[in-house]
């Protein structure tokens, strides 16, 4: 039985109030057993690098063992190694997919925002996206927001593979999840654009790193795409990016090229289709030999909307 108001205010210690209060569902924030507030970003989770070669290799096995009828997607989430069954950092999640030929993956929507960074197809492959067809080649990104229909096709004779990255880690913290399956199961193509805002080609991409290449002064370039948080970055032979300590979790996809990538004194070495995550608040630093192109998502406009994003003072 729950205690009335006047034996609350009767009890004669702290051990006496502490059993009151517990069937209640309170407890005294003095005597908590952890803290609820720290100086800093705790680093719950780890930076890691993921690899594209060795995912190929069991999505192809999953070509031949699960088909799209069985699976709403033929895709390998990348797990954070600091535990859990979904998350690649706090607030995004990313995952290898592929589709063979001849297959179409239903459309549905959902409140989370995706996207995908193409690593290998060929012309045919495509995502419809509220209508539009949008071709996947290698380096192209395909943005699909919050609650846009989306299916994915591929009408050539090789299997595609690409990089998807969603904010679902987010959304299940806060709790806005919504998902509708699209009724005709693949939504009919009503555009095929010669030009979209959900679609950056890689030949684009070429282009617009060129150029501010010119400009550069001989530093590395990054380059926006659209206005998420999306960008190219290109690292030319023996350069290194800035040292950077943000509060915000990005996700590398390796666009082109190889490297490595130093966080908190933890060496990644990496190679196209390659992903790496670093975790907010961890300094980190990419380097490449021979030139690289990396694809950067990240959650930094969360960041900024809240008032938490801030830089710090990298790690030496």
């Amino acid at each position: 039985m729950n205690a009335t108001p006047q034996q609350f205010a009767q009890s004669g210690s702290l051990e006496d109030l502490y059993g009151k209060l517990a069937p209640v569902m309170m407890v005294p924030g003095w005597a908590k057993t952890a803290p609820s507030l720290w100086p800093e970003p705790k680093k719950s989770f780890q930076a890691h690098v993921w690899r594209y070669d060795q995912a190929k290799g069991a999505l192809d096995a999953a070509g031949r063992l699960i088909n799209t009828e069985l699976a709403e997607r033929r895709n390998l989430i990348m797990q954070n190694p600091a535990g859990g069954s979904y998350a690649t950092s706090r607030t995004i999640v990313a995952a290898y997919q592929m589709i063979m030929p001849g297959e179409k993956a239903r459309s549905h929507r959902h409140t989370p925002n995706a996207l995908r960074l193409i690593i290998d197809a060929d012309p045919g492959a495509y995502t419809v996206v509220n209508g539009e067809r949008l071709s996947m080649m290698p380096g192209d990104v395909v943005l699909t927001p919050n609650w846009c229909w989306h299916g994915h096709g591929n009408d050539s004779r090789a299997n595609a593979y690409w990089l998807d990255v969603l904010d679902v880690p987010l959304v299940h913290l806060l709790e806005p999840m919504f998902f509708e399956p699209h009724p005709d199961e693949f939504e009919k193509e009503t555009v095929v654009a010669n030009a979209s805002t959900m679609h950056f080609s890689w030949a684009d991409t070429e282009r617009r790193l060129a150029e501010a290449a010119a400009d550069s002064n001989g530093l590395p370039v990054e380059i926006a795409l659209g206005t998420m948080a999306l960008a190219m970055i290109e690292l030319k032979a023996k350069q290194a990016t800035v040292v950077r300590k943000i509060m915000a979790n990005s996700v590398f996809g390796v666009a082109k090229g190889s490297g490595t990538t130093d966080v908190e004194g933890t060496t990644l070495a990496w190679k196209r289709g390659d992903v790496i995550v670093v975790p907010a608040w961890q300094s980190h630093v990419h380097r490449s030999d021979d030139g690289a192109v990396l694809f950067r998502v990240t959650d930094e406009p969360v960041m900024e909307k809240l008032g938490f994003l801030r830089e710090g003072q990298p790690a030496h």
